[in-house]
């Protein structure tokens, strides 16, 4: 039966217009006006004597009645919904029995009769009271109601100052959220009651969340450090819970700014040596007026070579691009700059294992020079995927510097890695024998000049470790290290992309055919465990560790990954000579002979196209010194034939 009324009244109450429901609130305002009349009367006088006074007062009860009619709508109290009465609308409650008060003052001046000194007063107060009440009761009726078959969920505000109150008034009145306790650490709150709801400390929680079957704690402490909060977040989620934390009111509507709690730093702050970014004469000869091709022209150091040729104003540059969404980024971005100077801007969707698509590009728009710096650079992943790596970063540099000499181009520039110099992983590997490759096309070559750059890692670029520590120190820690002692060499991605122009044209100044490899000085490397400890400290916060056990951010060991080494190198062979540019350094490192470059690339090739892994890693471990293969090799004598 009682599910039956139930949902009678959720019926009624939903096909209730929004005129209905005014007219509901209107006429409660209009009946409890005479009503708190009488209720006066009652109370002051005996029955007999109020009686006579309800007689003779008649146009009082009238008046009343009028007043709160026409009070009420000007006033705009049944317009205020049930959910947010507050403080507005007991303030308009208080103005409107002010109001009917007004009226039974002026209907007792009319009718010449006194009421009793007490009554004015105490008709206002239970009038304001019957109002207030009648509207918390039908609110209350409201929400049984809309409560009847939904399931509720009991939430904790971790968090008891201003937003957390501020949410749990939002969400006092909610169909299907029930608030039943404040968590918060400071002692100057706890065992407080706010809003109806008791402020318990956080060794509480456990028992709040057992007694009151809570699923989920809303994390309202905007003013907290992101370590803190990520620190308080896991320790939920750790127990089961699901954690939503907020921004404070004030942020929300902006009063204050929402603020990345990690202070950005210069990248050139730890490289321990002043960046490169000058131009010099021999780079402005070898681009300016020319068609450039950029290939990765959407990644981290290709969109960055792209930016910086603009101040050598070429004729043309041409991004050629395998990712739509780099793609469009990068000409979204340099469009402006390009035609307001002139600079004619293709944007190009392929891939330089395409020998059709390749030679295509370059006959239609006659390029000049090649920056090749399209390569899968990840080792993990190309650890994982070593066809797909060895197909790109090899073969196709092959097809790429193929039809560059087939097109006439006159400069083929490769970016090259550390990673390539006794490399312990495919991806280095794969660079290894991208070298290889150009220079073995550099000695056939006779009109067009092979160079390689290879530099160290790129500070801040896709995959590196600055924005994956920033990440970590953002979510409030702990920050992956795969080994204590590893270093690396780094550089900016704008000192890279300075580097390997500055050394196109230095090498295009010495003539063609000598496939030059130049290599940065780079300066000392730096230990990856100092760079993470830098940039927490620099993010403001503290490194938690054995001697500072109550610091924030944790420094965790994770391993070395598959691949990687403990240290980089830049050099196969000692020696390296001076260039006209005091960070640039020439070194001179053997190749493969034809005979070993044409049976490289017939092994890989016929690997590559079966996709046999184990074959094409097994080639890269005879001729790319240093690699050792992770599949089993079968018997096999090549290396010791080639090397005899």
């Amino acid at each position: 039966m009682a599910n039956l009324a139930s949902g009678y009244l959720l019926w009624f109450v939903g096909r209730l217009s929004r005129f209905h429901k005014q007219a509901i609130l209107l006429f409660l305002d209009v009946v409890l006006a005479p009503a708190a009349l009488l209720a006066s009367l009652h109370f002051l006088l005996p029955p007999m004597m109020a009686l006579e006074m309800v007689v003779q007062g008649a146009y009082g009860f009238l008046a009343v009645t009028c007043f709160a009619a026409v009070g009420s709508p000007l006033l705009g109290i049944p317009k205020i919904k049930l959910k947010a009465y507050e403080a507005v609308g007991a303030i308009r409650t208080a103005l409107l029995a002010l109001f009917a008060g007004l009226g039974l003052w002026l209907a007792s001046l009319w009718v010449g009769f006194a009421l009793p000194a007490a009554v004015m007063p105490l008709f206002l107060l239970i009038y304001i009271l019957l109002m207030v009440i009648a509207r918390f009761a039908l609110l209350s009726l409201l929400l049984s109601v809309l409560r009847q078959g939904q399931v509720r969920r009991n939430v904790v505000i971790y968090g008891a100052g201003n937003t957390g109150t501020m949410l749990a008034s939002a969400l006092r009145a909610h169909e299907s959220i029930h608030v039943v306790a404040f968590v918060d650490d400071s002692k100057s709150v706890q065992g407080m009651t706010l809003m109806g709801l008791k402020v318990y400390p956080a060794n509480h929680l456990e028992k709040i969340v057992a007694r009151h079957d809570v699923e989920r704690v809303l994390l309202a402490m905007p003013s907290a450090s992101a370590a803190r909060q990520a620190s308080i977040a896991r320790d939920l989620v750790s127990r089961g819970l699901d954690v939503h934390a907020l921004p404070s009111i004030a942020q929300l509507v902006g009063a204050e700014v929402i603020v990345d709690t990690l202070a950005p730093f210069s990248p050139s702050a730890f490289l321990g040596r002043d960046p490169v970014n000058d131009l010099r004469p021999e780079a402005s000869d070898a681009y300016g007026g020319k068609t450039i091709l950029v290939t990765g022209a959407g990644g981290s150091v290709g969109a960055e070579l792209c930016r910086q040729l603009i101040r050598y104003r070429p004729a043309c540059i041409v991004l050629f691009e395998v990712s739509e969404i780099a793609l469009y980024t990068i000409r979204h971005e340099m469009a402006p700059q390009t035609e307001a100077l002139g600079i004619c801007l293709v944007p190009l969707l392929g891939t330089v294992t395409e020998s059709r698509q390749v030679r295509a590009a370059l006959a239609k728009y006659k390029v000049d020079v090649i920056l090749h710096a399209a390569a899968y650079k990840h080792v993990p992943l190309v650890e994982d995927n070593p066809i797909a790596g060895l197909n790109n970063n090899v073969l196709g540099t092959r097809t790429l510097a193929e039809a560059a000499v087939e097109q006439g181009v006159k400069r083929f520039i490769l970016i090259s890695t550390d990673k390539a110099v006794r490399p312990t992983n495919v991806m280095g590997a794969s660079k290894r024998m991208a070298e290889f490759v150009v220079q073995d096309m550099a000695r056939r070559a006779t009109t067009t000049d092979f160079s390689i750059v290879r530099f160290g890692n790129v500070l801040g670029s896709s995959g590196s470790v600055v924005p994956l520590f920033r990440e970590q120190i953002r979510m409030g820690g702990p920050v992956t290290l795969t080994h204590e002692d590893v270093t690396r060499y780094f550089m900016t991605i704008s000192e890279a992309a300075a580097l390997v122009l500055i050394a196109g044209g230095l090498s295009l100044s010495r003539g063609p055919h000598e496939g030059d490899l130049f290599v940065l000085d780079m300066g000392q490397p730096i230990r990856i465990r100092d760079l993470a400890e830098r940039m927490i400290l620099a993010a403001g916060y503290t490194v938690k560790s054995a001697e500072n056990p109550c610091g924030q951010i944790e420094v965790v060991l994770i391993g070395l990954r598959p691949g990687e080494k403990l240290h980089e190198e830049l050099l196969i062979q000692p020696g390296m000579l001076t260039t006209p540019h005091e960070k640039i350094l020439r070194v001179q490192e053997r190749g493969l002979t034809n005979m070993e470059m044409t049976m490289a690339l017939r092994d890989l090739r016929a690997a590559v196209a079966i996709g046999d892994a184990a074959a094409a890693c097994h080639t890269l471990e005879t001729y790319v010194e240093g690699y050792e293969s992770k599949f089993q090799r079968y018997p096999d004598t090549r290396r010791k034939r080639i090397r005899s």
